[in-house]
Formats: C-alpha cells, sequence, structure tokens
C-alpha cells in the first residue's frame, strides 16, 4: 500500500515538472493555445478554428440555423484576414443526374456566397464552382454518406 502512495506522489511530481508555458514559436497568432502550429489566415486555420463546410438537406440549397451560425463566424474569420480570398465549393449527393446536381451544387455554393456577402464580405473576394456529385467526401452509398456529401466548402485561395 505505501507502494503505491509513493509511486502516485512520484508521478504526480514528474508530470507537473515536464508541464512548460507555451513559447511564441509555439502560440498560434489566432489566440487558439499552444502548440497547434497553425498559421493565421491559411486554410488550416479556418477549418480547425472556424470550420470550413456547412451541410444542406436533401435537394435543399436554403441554410440551415447552424449553417448560418457556421458562415457567421466564417465572416467574422475572413473580416479579420482581409488578404484571404475563397472559392466556395457547391456539392451534392450521388442521386440525380449529373446536370440536376450540378445546378444544385451551383445554387448551394450561391446560397454560401449571398449569405457571407450579406456579412459584409466584398463579393469580389468570394468565387464559386459546382462539383455536383463528383467529388465526394463519403464514397458509400447510404443515408450517413449522403448527408456528408450534401455540402458547401469554403476554400482558402
Amino acid at each position: 500500500m505505501r507502494f503505491k502512495i509513493v509511486s502516485l506522489i512520484a508521478v504526480a511530481g514528474l508530470v507537473a515538472a515536464c508541464g512548460t508555458a507555451p513559447t511564441s514559436e509555439t502560440a498560434t497568432t489566432s489566440g487558439q493555445g499552444a502548440a497547434s502550429g497553425i498559421v493565421a489566415g491559411s486554410a488550416e486555420d479556418l477549418k480547425v478554428n472556424v470550420g470550413d463546410r456547412v451541410f444542406f438537406a436533401f435537394d435543399k440549397y436554403n441554410l440551415t440555423a447552424a449553417a448560418r451560425y457556421t458562415l457567421q463566424q466564417q465572416a467574422a474569420w475572413l473580416k479579420t484576414n482581409t488578404a484571404v480570398n475563397v472559392t466556395i465549393e457547391g456539392h451534392c449527393d450521388e442521386r440525380g443526374t449529373r446536370e440536376y446536381n450540378l445546378a444544385l451544387g451551383e445554387r448551394r455554393a450561391t446560397a454560401v456566397s449571398d449569405y457571407l456577402t450579406s456579412q459584409g464580405i466584398a463579393a469580389n473576394r468570394i468565387s464559386t464552382i459546382s462539383y455536383g456529385k463528383e467529388r465526394p467526401e463519403d464514397a458509400a452509398s447510404n443515408e450517413t454518406a449522403w448527408a456528408k456529401n450534401r455540402r458547401g466548402v469554403t476554400v482558402v485561395k
């Protein structure tokens, strides 16, 4: 019993001794903590710290409340990173014809772009492209995969 207690105290002391304060080299410039190595204004910064995608319901291009929240965060990020331009990609699941999904993907990308401009982001900083069903996030043929594939993705140029 005494050995267990001494061992626990030794482990606690060892763990406490290993802690170090973050240096300016390991801290992120986006304020998200130490040792992440993420460069402010980068594609990784957007993806990790804000979220780079929103999702849509089947055969829809209207923005959900969750999508609007993510896009508000993206708009704030874009206002902070004024030199960054983005492309909005519209994606669909595999159901439907290629032509139909290209048109739906374009409507999704446009919905995201329009929302960002309504939040004060200059339209000349945003371009759109539709990939329809050509670039699935998940290649499976089930509802879980389809839900992942019905998306709008903000890509840093």
